[in-house]
This record gives C-alpha cells, structure tokens and sequence, in this order.
C-alpha cells in the first residue's frame, strides 16, 4: 500500500515531462479538429483578400499571429490609416483569455526550463489547453498534448489561410454552414466530460450568464474577458477541497 502511493506521488511530480512521442500523440488527437480550422483559415484568407492584404502578408499574419478571432477583428479595421491603438486593444481584449489559460497550467509550466516554457506557450489555443488541462485533472502528462495539439492547429490554420486567398471565394460566410460554432461544441464536450459537483457548476453559470450580460451591453469582444474573470474570481474565491 506505501509503494502504491509513493508511485502515485513520483507520477504526480513527472506530469511536467512530455517526450517526442507524446507531443506526436497530441497532434493526431487534434488533426480531426484541425480540419475545421482550415476552414475557418479559409475564410480569413478570402476576407483578407477582400480587404486588399498582399498574399505574402496574409500568410505572415497568420503564421506570427496565430489568433483566429483577433485576425478576423483586425480586418474589420484595416484600411488606408490603421487605427493602431485600437487594434492593439481589440487584440489584446479578445485574447486576454489566454492569461488565465497560463494561469491554469502554471503549477506544471515552472518545473520547464524558461526557453522550453514559452516555446510550450506560443502554441497555445483554446482547443489544446482544454485537452491538457482534462490531462492533469486525471493525473496525466498534458504539455505534450498542449505543444503537439498546438502545432497541429497552428499549421492546418496556414494552410486553410493560404487556400483561402488561393483559391479566392471559396467560402465566403462559414456562418452559414454552422462552422462557427466547431469551437464552441468541442469546449462544451470538454466541460461535460469534466468533474461534476456544486462549486464547478456555480463556476460556469456565473462565468455564462456575465458573458452573457457583457455581450448584451458592452463593447465588442469584452463579453470573452468579463466572462473568464467572473467565473476565474470565484474560482480562486470558493477554493476546491483537497
């Protein structure tokens, strides 16, 4: 029984480690998804090109960028004179989430080395830290799923770029085909297969109904921060037992 639990403890200190192989596996769980991502890259492509990007810069904003719904925001504000403090608070408002994100893997990101922690982090997404995070919560290695899921994305995500401004007006409104709602369907499957109890229930509804309530009232793209530092705050408030 000692052993059993001793094992238990050593495996628990390792979840920071991740290998070639593991980053490999992270890849191919996320390849069916990152289907859809072309999708989307396709889109973006065709929307840059409507707005007058030169192709070479398309693709570069994607491959540095890597932020599909701040991409999609910028267009909405290019033209002649780039309003740059405007773009620089939209993007960071829209993606302010990934702190939290940061956040929540911190305990295991500090035992990496600096360099090889935000190499981990320059792939983040929305996608990939759920499954990492599902990992850790069952005591399960996760920055290789977070690295290999990542560059899975990432790469789909130039490719759809590239065909989109390729091939012109491929897909003009994914909205219409229900495209926009691949992301959102797959982290609410994240949710429902997560724990079940009183405290993450409370979590999610507050995070919910202030999302709901910022996206009703204030200005575009809040409703993604107020709703992560609603639900964060009570998080870090009504702590979990151990």
């Amino acid at each position: 029984m000692q052993g059993n639990a001793q094992q238990i403890i050593d495996d628990s200190d390792r979840l920071h480690e991740f290998s070639r192989r593991d980053v490999w596996n992270g890849f191919t769980q996320l390849v069916p998804l990152s289907l859809f991502v072309v999708i989307f890259g396709i889109a973006f492509g065709v929307a840059a090109v409507q707005t007058g990007l030169e192709p070479f810069s398309i693709v570069l904003m994607s491959t540095l960028v890597f932020a599909g719904a701040s991409q999609f925001a910028t267009l909405e504000m290019w033209g002649t004179h780039v309003p740059l403090l405007p773009v620089l608070i939209t993007v960071f408002a829209i993606n302010a989430r990934h702190l939290l994100m940061g956040a929540t893997l911190y305990p295991w990101l500090r035992e990496l080395p600096t360099a090889k922690r935000y190499g981990v982090m320059l792939f983040a997404s929305d996608a990939n830290w759920a499954l990492a995070l599902n990992a850790f919560g069952n005591k399960k290695p996760g920055l290789g799923i977070l690295l290999g899921g990542g560059f899975a994305l990432w790469s789909f995500w130039i490719v759809g770029t590239w065909l989109g401004f390729y091939f012109g007006n491929a897909i003009t409104d994914p909205v219409s085909l229900g495209l926009d709602m691949v992301m959102g369907c797959f982290l609410l499957s994240m949710v429902a297969v997560g724990p079940k109890n009183l405290r993450v229930f409370a979590i999610w509804s507050v995070a919910a109904v202030s999302s709901l309530l910022a996206y009703w009232y204030l200005p575009d793209n809040m409703h993604v921060v107020v709703g992560a530092l609603a639900g964060g705050t009570l998080g870090a408030i009504w702590m979990e037992k151990k």
